[in-house]
């Protein structure tokens, strides 16, 4: 009972934002009108991935789940990847409906005080990897080993944070350039790589020798999340986002004797201007969000990695939608 008082509050709120009588707003009227929706992301193996076929990942699945559930099964999907200053110009100016950024990607391109930051969609693990056959499990292992990094990237600043931290050293082979980077490491100049954990996991599958089969390690330096951030201009759009996201990380959840799950884990009403069967229409068209992390990360893709984090608290990640009791 409690769980559903809390519930219909919080879409009081979110009519509230929407004028309360389900009215959209300008960036879902664009939507209905064209039939598009415009996502954008930094490129991350895995996670967002330009190709001659169009965009994958599973940043390009969750915008294609929301624009399902907003406008329908025959939305389509445009998305920008922010590789360049100038490449943030769509999310600047308001072309693009959603952002899948960190905070620290928001606050380095100055853009804060114009976004709404939404639910985390994914979290990212900065890692190190080690030759297959290396006895090293966890970093600490790594102590005054020589460990390649790309210098100066946050990938790197970790690396130091998390040595200095734990009062060890290592010592420091950094590099300019990527593919140098990579060629040290499969030629075995350093005993360890740190990087985001699916740009490993991405690396690994092209190199020969160390690189070939190399491990990542269980225990991250570091981790943060990827957001779904929205324009401040626009809250209805933000409460929906937000919603729609939480609902399909709910229906991961089966339903039980005593508690909904699947489509009706959270129902959205509509407050939020959705359409009638707008959650059943996402997971029919996408699949859940466990479904997308298989495809993309696990072991449904080349990367192979375990889903970690990216999973419901009950199965051992950080995810946690509201109003599971």
């Amino acid at each position: 009972m409690r769980a559903r008082l809390v519930f219909i509050a919080s879409l009081a709120v979110a009519s509230a934002l929407t004028g309360g009588d389900a009215q959209a707003g300008p960036t879902l009227e664009r939507l209905r009108a064209s039939g598009i929706i415009h996502c954008g992301a930094i490129e991350r193996p895995g996670l967002f991935e330009a190709t001659a076929q169009g965009t994958s990942g599973l940043l390009a699945d969750l915008c294609r789940a929301i624009g399902v559930a907003a406008f329908g099964p025959s939305v389509k999907v445009e998305t920008t990847v922010y590789d360049s200053e100038a490449s943030f110009a769509t999310l600047r100016d308001g072309r693009d409906d959603i952002a899948f950024l960190s905070g620290g990607e928001t606050e380095q391109e100055k853009l804060t005080d114009r976004l709404i930051p939404g639910p985390p969609v994914a979290f990212v693990d900065v890692a190190l990897m080690v030759p297959r056959t290396a006895t090293v499990n966890k970093p600490a292992d790594l102590a005054s080993q020589p460990i390649c990094f790309l210098q100066g990237d946050a990938a790197h600043r970790a690396l130091e944070a998390y040595f200095a931290q734990s009062g060890l050293s290592f010592l420091r082979m950094g590099y300019q350039e990527e593919d140098e980077l990579h060629d040290a490491f499969d030629a075995g100049q350093c005993r360890g790589l740190v990087g985001e954990a699916t740009t490993l996991a991405s690396v690994r599958l092209a190199g020969q020798n160390n690189l070939r089969g190399a491990r990542i390690l269980a225990q991250p330096l570091a981790r943060f999340p990827i957001l779904a951030f929205t324009n401040r201009d626009d809250q209805a759009w933000s409460a929906l986002v937000a919603w729609t996201i939480d609902a399909l990380v709910a229906g991961d959840r089966p339903k039980q004797a005593w508690s909904a799950g699947n489509a009706e884990a959270l129902p959205l009403g509509d407050a939020l201007g959705l359409r009638p069967n707008a959650v059943n229409d996402m997971l029919a068209a996408t699949g859940g969000y466990s479904a997308m992390v298989l495809r993309n990360l696990g072991d449904g893709s080349p990367l192979a990695l375990p889903p970690g984090d990216n999973a419901l608290v009950e199965r051992g990640g950080l995810l946690t939608p509201p109003y599971s009791e």
